[in-house]
């Protein structure tokens, strides 16, 4: 992989993992485009460490209370009951299905997940479900004719079960094209909390998963044609952007709408799947290639 491979690939690292239109898959999608070999799921998750490092630093206030919170909620048993302290299980609670499958699924994701057609199919389903969730909160803000405004949850309401459900959502996101952020705020929007919340929750829920997974695939770093070099510096673009991308949709998210991206990301895998049957794109472009 050259230097500016890795930039461009950083860069779309950081422009796509906080948008709910899959940064993995446009990873996988600017390769095949540009005629580059996969970068493969060590170089996404490694490159996902530098985008978290921006969630940390953006949040950083939020998560070091949660984590305080919960290390004394251990010996004290009266701050068991504090929001921050049961922020800290949900997390953790939340964390399991994406550690269990990831796991399990390693060889599907850095194998058959990778197919450009699996990709577009993800991409409009996620898209759909993204754009019927999005519509649900609408009507529940503003209401309607004749219905009057429904009050959506916050975080202080999240629960065991909710916390559960937000991890399988995010769990899904193994498959490129999916968008862990996306599927997750998908699933905050339909078990009725805010935009706001779905997203906050989202991105902390985010930080062990993609961290772990991050570390775990250190040790094929620097194998085949991507060097470590370039893989580091990939890391900084992507965080360097992810940083000026999250606070621009966190202000985005909470006055408008999500169709953007659904729309996007319904054009993109039609787009995708007419480049695959006219012979443009092969199913496994950029596999073999550069």
């Amino acid at each position: 992989m050259s230097w500016f491979e890795s930039f461009v690939l950083g860069l779309v690292q950081g422009l796509t993992e906080f948008l709910p239109i899959s940064s993995s898959a446009h990873l996988r999608l600017t390769a095949a485009f540009a005629g580059w070999q996969d970068p493969g799921a060590a170089f996404t998750a490694i490159t996902q460490i530098g985008t978290e490092a921006a969630v940390i630093i953006y949040f950083r206030k939020d998560i070091g209370r949660i984590i305080s919170a919960w290390a004394r909620s251990l010996f004290h048993r009266e701050l068991r009951h504090d929001h921050d302290a049961q922020m800290g299980w949900l997390v953790i609670v939340g964390s399991i299905p994406i550690g269990v499958l990831g796991i399990t699924l390693k060889d599907a994701i850095e194998g058959p997940f990778r197919d450009l057609r699996l990709i577009a199919t993800t991409l409009i389903v996620m898209g759909v479900v993204l754009g019927i969730a999005d519509r649900l909160a609408a009507r529940d803000e503003t209401g309607g004719r004749h219905r009057a405004a429904k009050q959506r949850k916050s975080l202080t309401d999240l629960s065991v079960k909710d916390g559960l459900l937000y991890g399988l959502c995010q769990a899904m996101a193994l498959i490129p094209g999916v968008s862990r952020s996306g599927a997750t705020i998908s699933g905050g929007l339909l078990m009725g909390y805010t935009r706001e919340s779905a997203a906050r929750y989202s991105f902390l829920l985010a930080i062990p998963a993609v961290l772990a997974s991050g570390v775990f695939e250190l040790k094929d770093a620097g194998e085949g044609h991507v060097s470590w070099g370039p893989t580091l510096f990939a890391t900084l673009i992507a965080f360097v952007v992810g940083y000026a991308v999250i606070a621009w949709f966190m202000k985005f998210i909470s006055h408008k709408s999500f169709m953007p991206f659904v729309i996007y990301r319904i054009l993109l895998g039609i787009a995708l799947f007419a480049l695959v049957a006219a012979g443009t794109l092969t199913p496994h472009a950029g596999e073999t290639a550069g």
